[in-house]
């Protein structure tokens, strides 16, 4: 109903349904879409990214109803429709890419940086104040500590933060008080980039926090798991092009092994056979007093 609205009534611009229908015509365009949110991104910072990505990805801005006009125009072509439309909020923008998904986010995430929080601004995540050090001579800010619930002492002069704390929960509004300390201590809590929602791929929506991977960990439970099945394959002596030159080895040093404890005779025991009568020889020598 509101396509329809936009495209008949009069009062409408040339300019907004140019909008939608450029919109519109990208998501059909582009196998690999998503949608950012630009709140608290400065618009230089802005600027500043599209140019450093232009590479990668193409950033389509346009007002949030005239995305969600453009969204429900394509209901019946776009599959999962409805929960893309649920996902937009704050200030919305499309991103278009060829880029894997996966890939795409750990660009984006790369290309953040560290910023200072203001008051009203919502926490990404859980803020904490980490045991340790603080440059601060003993004085009102142990009680300033103490009143945001962060225990503290004194050592070689300087107030020092006895356990990590955290001082703000994830989706909690930023105080003043929390604001000026986190200042004071040098934290900065905020990332300024841009900050992506979710990304839609061959009717899969990927949301930010499965997005969210920490390579070198997945990195190494990769090998992990690659270490577990071969030694599963090899324990069942199941051959693969991985497993089946260990298995051999394996089948070899196995056969050897039996073959010398039953004394059989062959190029390849003959001296370790040879080798064990004589330490048996040795042996009972010693046992007997020769």
């Amino acid at each position: 109903m509101k396509a329809k609205a936009i495209t008949k009534e009069a009062h409408v611009s040339e300019a907004k349904k140019r909008t939608v229908e450029n919109l519109k015509k990208l998501i059909k365009q582009h196998p690999v879409f998503g949608i950012i949110n630009l709140e608290n991104l400065p618009s230089p910072q802005l600027q500043k990214m599209r140019g450093h990505l232009r590479e990668k990805l193409k950033i389509f801005t346009a007002k949030k109803s005239l995305i969600k006009i453009a969204l429900e125009d394509l209901k019946n072509e776009i599959k999962n429709c409805d929960q893309i439309l649920s996902l937009v909020h704050g200030m919305p923008a499309f991103i278009f890419t060829k880029e894997d998904p996966f890939k795409l986010y750990a660009v984006l995430k790369k290309n953040k940086s560290k910023a200072p929080a203001k008051v009203g601004q919502i926490a990404p995540k859980d803020i904490v104040v980490s045991k340790g050090p603080t440059p601060f001579a003993p004085g009102p800010i142990i009680g300033e500590l103490g009143k945001l619930g962060i225990k503290s002492s004194v050592e070689e002069g300087k107030v020092v933060v006895s356990a990590d704390t955290v001082v703000l929960k994830e989706g909690e509004a930023f105080k003043p008080q929390i604001v000026s300390l986190l200042s004071n201590l040098k934290i900065e809590p905020m990332e300024i980039g841009l900050n992506l929602e979710f990304v839609y791929e061959a009717s899969t929506i990927y949301k930010k926090d499965i997005l969210d991977i920490d390579e070198v960990e997945f990195g190494n439970k990769v090998k992990t798991a690659i270490s577990d099945a071969l030694n599963l394959s090899v324990f069942a002596a199941y051959p693969t092009e991985l497993t089946k030159k260990i298995l051999i080895q394996k089948a070899y040093k196995d056969s050897l092994a039996l073959a010398i404890s039953r004394n059989i005779l062959s190029k390849e025991t003959v001296n370790k056979i040879l080798g064990k009568a004589e330490s048996q020889a040795t042996f009972l020598k010693s046992k007997i007093g020769l």
